[in-house]
């Protein structure tokens, strides 16, 4: 199978030793292993070994006095080469599977030939997709200067590892692209659906039917503007709320265009999750649009004021007029009806704290407040694990 990957060529025979690899190129493990003091005392400690079961890397041990045989593989190196332990122990290296990528060397000649760095190797159970190793062999010596251990280490190749990690980044940016086609197929399909409802309406007939169709169209273009704002960043997870909101502002207004009345809008930009911005947007369109409905009925000016303002203790949203106000013994939201469950998703999702304030003749004005945490995508995160 051709992986794409570029193995130096550190063996030519079992007769030459290759080049010594430098030290920062060696991985971490093998080199405090190497560094770990009386290694050779170590490796015939049954505690030791114990210890290398545990290991990261895989290893393998020959003990060099007399014929020289295996006497140690730990469990690391069956997972990649499906050779267990006690199936290696007593045999020579020409035992280990595997072979060199670039010049087919087998592996037990090249660990026997070499020192150091030996190259990348094809390693795995037969029948299974092998692994691409790089492959290390040290000598290790007694006080004296002579041979007593041969020890052999494997750590995932490393063009392997970067030729992993660009397929599935690769992989990353396809289900990117599929969500953003998605996104795209959703707001065009809302827009659609819209545009239906306003003509449903045009044709209602008076005031009073047409007004569920103006808010069912108003609430699904609330939503098709999440999707276009959702397009805006790259993992379609944040959206940035001040914008979102100047988005809606000026939708209502343009969609239920009255002369003489005005839009204050003053809004910081800042980054909240979707789940948060969704019930945000709908609350701020259902309030505008009842302002610009009801709000100035019998005035021919007015003013609607929406600011969205961030700081370290939180989030605040005020959406209000200068209207006429509730009429006496109604209240917003009202119980039972869409809105209320609007609102009661927002306290949800962000913990928002609201505050609604009408006095006849004097206008309507709703707070909102959460925390900056409460709005994050990593409160989403905390919140779906939990459930």
């Amino acid at each position: 199978m051709d992986i794409g990957i570029s193995c130096p060529r550190r063996i030519q025979n079992t007769k030459v030793s290759p080049p010594a690899m430098a030290d920062d190129e060696k991985p971490e493990q093998i080199d405090q292993l190497l560094a770990t003091p009386q290694l050779a005392g170590a490796l015939d400690s049954e505690h030791f070994r114990r210890f290398l079961d545990q290991a990261p890397i895989a290893l393998v041990a020959s003990d060099m006095r007399g014929q020289e045989r295996i006497v140690y593989a730990n469990p690391e190196f069956e997972k990649i080469s499906g050779q267990s332990p006690g199936e290696l122990e007593g045999q020579q290296w020409s035992a280990l599977h595997g072979r060199m990528v670039e010049s087919d060397v087998a592996l037990g000649e090249a660990i026997v030939g070499g020192s150091d760095y030996l190259g990348c190797f094809s390693i795995g159970p037969p029948g299974a997709e092998p692994a691409i190793i790089d492959i290390y062999a040290n000598i290790i010596e007694d006080d004296d200067g002579a041979a007593i251990f041969r020890l052999a280490s494997f750590a995932p190749n490393r063009a392997a590892l970067e030729s992993e990690r660009e397929a599935l980044a690769s992989q990353l940016r396809d289900k990117d692209m599929a969500l953003k086609e998605i996104q795209h197929r959703v707001r065009n399909n809302l827009q659609m659906i819209a545009a239906l409802i306003r003509y449903e309406a045009r044709i209602a007939g008076d005031s009073a039917a047409r007004d569920p169709f103006d808010k069912i169209a108003g609430r699904i273009e609330a939503l098709q503007l999440l999707y276009r704002s959702m397009a805006d960043d790259e993992l379609g997870q944040e959206v940035d709320l001040g914008s979102y909101l100047s988005q809606i502002a000026s939708h209502v207004m343009r969609a239920h265009a009255r002369e003489g009345i005005t839009l204050d809008l003053k809004v910081d930009a800042y980054p909240v999750s979707v789940n948060v911005a969704m019930p945000t947007g709908l609350v701020v369109n259902e309030l505008m649009t009842n302002a610009l409905k009801y709000a100035f009925a019998k005035r021919e000016s007015g003013t609607i004021s929406l600011q969205f303002h961030v700081d370290a203790s939180g989030c605040r949203i005020e959406i209000a007029d200068d209207g006429q106000g509730l009429p006496d013994g109604v209240e917003w939201p009202r119980p039972g009806k869409l809105s209320e469950l609007i609102v009661r998703s927002l306290r949800q999702n962000a913990g928002a704290q609201m505050l609604v304030e009408s006095k006849p003749g004097e206008g309507l004005r709703v707070i909102i407040i959460f925390t900056r945490r409460a709005a994050s995508v990593e409160a989403d995160a905390s919140q779906a694990a939990a459930d």
